[in-house]
């Protein structure tokens, strides 16, 4: 029985022409290269941007490429925007809130997907309810939470614990997990059961080891979501040393030249960018590996 006809753009009867190649695989390739040149150039011109003069900066027209590589606003932007100080600052308050989000935003997410608690589809509801209300309408609760953190009355503003506790609670990460957990099949829990593993046990010897793809995804979305924010560490950190680097680009770039500005934006997207380019197979595993069940 033959196979049903799959429709498609261009038809196998004109690819198998050899005018018909030509014209598909240069459309094909001028598409790849815009697209490729859309995203790429800001890059570059940002880049390059900081090897270049600050009269040449301001130009117009502009330059695309520096009349003389100068690579002295990087070393600049090094020293005196105290970029070792920021970035430390900002891998202790986004690593930080990333373990505690894996930690307990798993538990959250086996409990309600595998234990079945009391009350656990309400539960989840009013936790998926709160990505319904927009983030600026959080930010006053949450800074009097912070500034006074009911029963115990403790301060938490400039210090990285009133970057973590918040992103404790995210919901959607919470359900992604979840929807994964969902998807593991109950007879290789029921196996763990019978071979003794409790509870603890098997989360940590079946249930995580099958949820890395997720777990990566869910990890990406932790550490940018610490590392681009910028008005929540605006308004807890008023000491400019713990700060981090979102923030202190904004506080520093009062009085330095454009070039320097420049550079501290290429220095400070370079670990973000580095961890996509290492995990990006990750971030593809993790969205499709709940599209099938079993």
């Amino acid at each position: 029985m033959s196979s049903p006809a799959v429709r498609t753009l261009v038809s196998p009867f004109t690819l198998a022409r050899r005018r018909g190649k030509v014209i598909y695989w240069s459309v094909f390739t001028g598409v790849v290269l815009l697209f490729a040149l859309a995203f790429l150039f800001p890059v570059y011109w940002m880049v390059s941007g900081a090897m270049k003069s600050p009269d040449e900066v301001t130009r117009t027209p502009p330059t695309l490429v520096p009349d003389e590589w100068q690579f002295s606003g990087y070393t600049e932007a090094w020293d005196v925007m105290e970029l070792p100080t920021h970035l430390w600052n900002t891998v202790v308050q986004a690593a930080g809130a990333w373990v505690l989000q894996l930690v307990f935003c798993t538990a959250a997410a086996y409990a309600l997907s595998k234990l079945k608690p009391a009350f656990g589809k309400i539960i989840l509801g009013g936790i998926l309810a709160t990505l319904m209300v927009p983030a600026q309408a959080l930010v006053v609760p949450k800074y009097l939470t912070v500034a006074d953190l009911p029963l115990i009355h403790v301060s938490l503003l400039n210090d990285p614990m009133a970057i973590w506790l918040p992103a404790v609670a995210n919901a959607f990460n919470l359900y992604l997990l979840k929807r994964f957990f969902d998807q593991i099949p109950r007879d290789i829990l029921e196996a763990a059961e019978i071979d003794g593993a409790g509870r603890l046990r098997t989360l940590w010897s079946i249930v995580l080891p099958m949820s890395r793809p997720v777990l990566g995804v869910v990890s990406i979305f932790a550490l940018v979501a610490v590392w681009q924010d910028f008005l929540w560490p605006l308004m807890v950190f008023s000491d400019t040393e713990k700060q981090p680097i979102s923030v202190a680009l904004v506080q520093l770039s009062q009085n330095v030249s454009l070039t320097v500005v420049i550079a501290s934006m290429v220095i400070a997207s370079i670990p973000m960018v580095t961890m996509f380019l290492i995990f990006q197979r990750h971030i593809i595993a993790g969205i499709s590996a709940g599209s099938t069940k079993g």
